[in-house]
């Protein structure tokens, strides 16, 4: 059987369509910058771009073979190409319909739906009452007088496209726009010039090249959102790091802190959850005799709660060395901040003033986490001192302060929320008991090894478990004058 020019040259257009559509498909898969959706969806739609030329495509080759089996096979794939062609409209109306208002016109989104199902119902009452077309007794395809409404659904579907385009077309890139409006009037040119030249399939090439060029055009659209959300991303990444600097730098960090003052040995650490946190530690000497250590964690996470915890470490600092107690300190602190809050965050913050020379300890706490404290001959144990409100929460709240004596050799440790409620990967809490027991296993050990078991102690309970607190501590060996 001899093959016509024209059935060459469509052939040629089906295999080189169905070529550049699965290497599109290859590309979406191989894309690992984009949305999982948008793979989806362009796997899905260049998928039925395939089926429905390899459809047309053997409905042609078919046509015209005698055979029962070839009769019923024709209906069959007459019926996958017609139905695959509504679902490509459809699945471009989607794509229109989500660039154009992804969270505004449900009743179009319902009525592409509807329109897609009414295709589909007249497509099965086709089969069986030849209603768009019939294939002879020599199984020669014939259109039927009312073919032309199996058109209807997709030029609905393309009148509401057209209709979205115009309507939101601010919404539209310019480049997209443009990608969209081709793959819609490429059909129709093609149609029309079908109509002249009838044997050669130009719809197929209007839709392949469509198609096509479209991807390509958001597929760059694409590409240029990724570049500059990675752009954006590494500067947000640099930003942070050096806000993480800074406030690294705004504590301190250089140990030992006072090698020359052999009455005390000091240290602490910070580990934030984030780039930057809330948390907060602070030891300077207010005067010759007297050291201040300050212990706090900032409501929030993140740059928020690290400028917040830079002005209370500021304001505290201040409110001490002016010569203030603690309970004093604390209250100036609260009304300062609470005058002008509008973000209302609060910090909680333990604030205790060590004398040197006598080893009594004054401290207030507002609203902060207990103290631990082990005497020179006893044992780690936690100090259940009177809360206070926290800091920010109301203007003219008054603060109590306490007496600690503590014994040369002496030892103090203080810590934020995010130690005993470091949480494993059954949700449970690390808790005040397991914070002891581990100060417990070293407690003869320096003020820094003491600080590397808790540590140690948290990663061992916590193991791959993500990490949501700060974890802020701070050891104090009192040694008494020598």
């Amino acid at each position: 059987m001899s093959i016509s020019i024209a059935n060459l040259i469509n052939l040629f257009i089906i295999a080189a369509g169905t070529g550049i559509c699965a290497l599109t498909i290859v590309q979406v898969s191989s894309g690992e910058w984009l949305r999982k959706e948008v793979k989806k969806y362009f796997r899905l739609f260049f998928s039925l771009i395939i089926v429905y030329m390899l459809t047309h495509l053997t409905r042609q080759m078919m046509d015209g073979v005698p055979g029962n089996g070839v009769h019923t096979a024709l209906y069959i794939v007459t019926f996958v190409e017609f139905l695959v062609s509504g679902f490509m409209a459809y699945l471009l109306s989607l794509l229109i319909l989500f660039v154009a208002a992804p969270k505004r016109p449900r009743a179009v989104g319902i009525t592409y739906l509807c329109i897609l199902i009414a295709h589909i119902i007249l497509l099965i009452a086709a089969q069986f009452t030849d209603l768009y077309y019939t294939f002879d007794a020599g199984n020669v395809y014939h259109r039927a007088p009312a073919y032309i409404l199996s058109n209807i659904p997709q030029v609905l579907m393309m009148g509401l496209d057209i209709y979205l385009l115009i309507r939101y077309r601010k919404k539209f890139k310019k480049n997209v726009a443009i990608s969209l409006w081709i793959y819609l009037i490429a059909p129709i040119a093609a149609i029309i010039l079908q109509s002249v030249i009838a044997d050669i399939q130009f719809i197929i090439i209007a839709t392949v090249c469509g198609a096509a060029y479209m991807f390509g055009t958001i597929i760059r659209d694409q590409v240029a959102q990724y570049e500059a959300q990675k752009a954006e991303s590494s500067r947000i990444e640099a930003e942070l790091n050096m806000a993480s600097g800074i406030q690294a730098d705004m504590l301190p960090n250089i140990f030992p802190a006072f090698p020359e003052r052999k009455e005390f040995d000091v240290f602490a650490s910070m580990s934030a959850a984030k780039e930057v946190g809330g948390d907060f530690y602070d030891f300077f000497l207010v005067d010759e005799n007297h050291l201040a250590l300050v212990m706090a964690d900032v409501s929030g996470k993140g740059v928020p709660a690290a400028l917040f915890m830079m002005i209370s470490k500021i304001l505290v600092q201040n409110y001490t060395m002016m010569g203030k107690d603690a309970a004093k300190a604390l209250e100036a602190v609260n009304n300062q901040i609470c005058a002008n809050n509008r973000e209302e965050m609060f910090v909680t913050v333990w604030l205790g003033i060590l004398d040197l020379t006598t080893g009594k300890l004054t401290a207030a706490n507002a609203g902060h986490e207990y103290p631990i404290l082990k005497q020179a001959d006893g044992n780690f144990e936690p100090v259940k001192d009177r809360h206070g409100f926290v800091i920010g929460g109301m203007e003219g709240v008054k603060y109590k302060a306490y007496e600690l004596q503590l014994q040369p050799d002496s030892k103090l440790f203080l810590y934020t929320d995010g130690v005993p409620e470091a949480t494993n990967a059954d949700d449970e809490l690390f808790g005040l008991e397991r914070t002891v027991e581990a100060l417990r296993t070293a407690q003869d050990e320096s003020p820094e090894q003491i600080l590397k078991a808790v540590d140690n102690a948290v990663a061992d309970f916590v193991k791959d478990a993500p990490q949501f607190d700060d974890l802020t501590m701070l050891c104090l060996h009192y040694k008494g004058k020598g």
